[in-house]
């Protein structure tokens, strides 16, 4: 058995299929255009970035003052609620009977994200989505509800470069991670900003949506967002200590079983296992338990504050993040994670994010009582 972190086979054949990614795949440098920006208490998220000082630097309409966000969301404006049994996600629910687990890893590679150590954890049963939230659906909650996202509200998201055209003027970049540019007027309507769409993405999961959007929607869904236990859980389809929700190796038998970047990151992504951006919810195989995609493809969102050592000390049954926090958690990867600066696309991988943050490469699974 390999041990949890361990990178496993690497198989990268130059060339395969490209599949389905943003309507418009220019490959651009990383750095080009891109104008460093940084402030006070921006999370070192180097998979996906934090809003963070670059906030600061405006919307849509231009600069606005240091320090200013947007008005507040109308408590007016909440979501209805959904009827119960009304949403349905793609993949369907799996009801899982919950029990102890191993959970963390002792050995992480990242050991400021806390993932050790390893511990015996105890969740009650609980019903989980197989899929992630998918543009569609989302789209049905924007369209019930007149919800309007963080990423809307602020007037721009983080995009990946390499997605945008050669062209495309200088904005905003976190200081560390130039491969992000701040787009304006990108949203999960617009993914690569204005010009992009949803066109053969209906099925993909919704990106650029923050904590609170992702909460707006559980609560017109009837559901709720996992906690960081009860995700990892799921995710591992009943397997101990394994890396990944399929076991061991990261391609068994050379098989690809998720969507990350192959190739040289940043700047040539071989889309060796069908896709340069995200990919459907219910690419590859599922886990044991039924879930798919719970490593790979976008970072999930967790209801639970991210501190890296509070469960060291925190309770063991239902175990759930301190009280308060400035990030939350974000679990599994994304389709932008590589070996070579995130090894994070394994189940006890971790990282925080602030619940206002939105990118490209960040979604969310809900789940809902038994």
């Amino acid at each position: 058995m390999m041990a949890d972190g361990a990178k496993g086979g690497n198989v990268e054949a130059a060339g395969a299929g490209a599949g389905a990614g943003p309507e418009s795949e220019p490959e651009s440098e990383p750095e080009s255009g891109a104008e460093s920006v940084s402030g006070p208490g921006e999370p070192k998220a180097c998979c996906a970035p934090g809003r963070g000082g670059v906030g600061a630097h405006g919307g849509p309409e231009g600069p606005v003052a240091p320090g200013r966000t947007p008005a507040p969301r109308d408590a007016a404006a909440s979501p209805a609620e959904a009827a119960p049994g009304t949403y349905e996600p793609r993949g369907g629910w799996r009801k899982l009977p919950g029990g102890a687990f191993r959970m963390g890893y002792d050995d992480g590679p990242y050991p400021a994200d806390g993932e050790g150590p390893a511990r015996e954890v105890t969740v009650d049963g609980f019903t989980v989505a197989a899929t992630a939230v998918t543009n569609e659906e989302f789209a049905a909650f924007a369209e019930a509800t007149s919800h309007v996202t963080d990423a809307e509200r602020f007037g721009w998201s983080f995009v990946f470069a390499g997605f945008l055209p050669k062209n495309f003027p200088p904005t905003a970049s976190p200081p560390q991670t130039p491969w992000w540019r701040q787009v304006h007027r990108a949203d999960w309507r617009h993914p690569e900003g204005p010009g992009s769409g949803l066109r053969g993405r209906w099925d993909h999961p919704v990106v650029h949506v923050s904590h609170a959007d992702a909460l707006a929607f559980c609560a017109w869904a009837g559901a709720r967002l996992p906690t960081e236990a009860e995700w990892e859980y799921a995710a591992r389809g009943g397997l101990d200590g394994e890396p990944y929700p399929w076991g061991a190796e990261r391609e068994p038998e050379g098989a690809y079983r998720m969507n990350i970047w192959r190739g040289s990151f940043p700047d040539r992504n071989t889309a060796a296992d069908g896709y340069r951006g995200t990919c459907p919810v219910d690419a590859f195989e599922p886990n044991a338990y039924g879930l798919y995609n719970a490593t790979g493809n976008v970072w999930e969102w967790c209801a639970d504050w991210f501190h890296p050592r509070h469960h060291r000390k925190a309770p063991r049954d239902n175990p759930r993040g301190p009280r308060l926090g400035q990030s939350r958690v974000l679990k599994g990867g994304s389709h932008m994670c590589h070996e070579s600066y995130c090894l994070r696309y394994r189940t006890s991988a971790r990282m925080g994010n602030t619940p206002d943050s939105s990118s490209g490469n960040t979604g969310f699974r809900p789940v809902r009582a038994t």
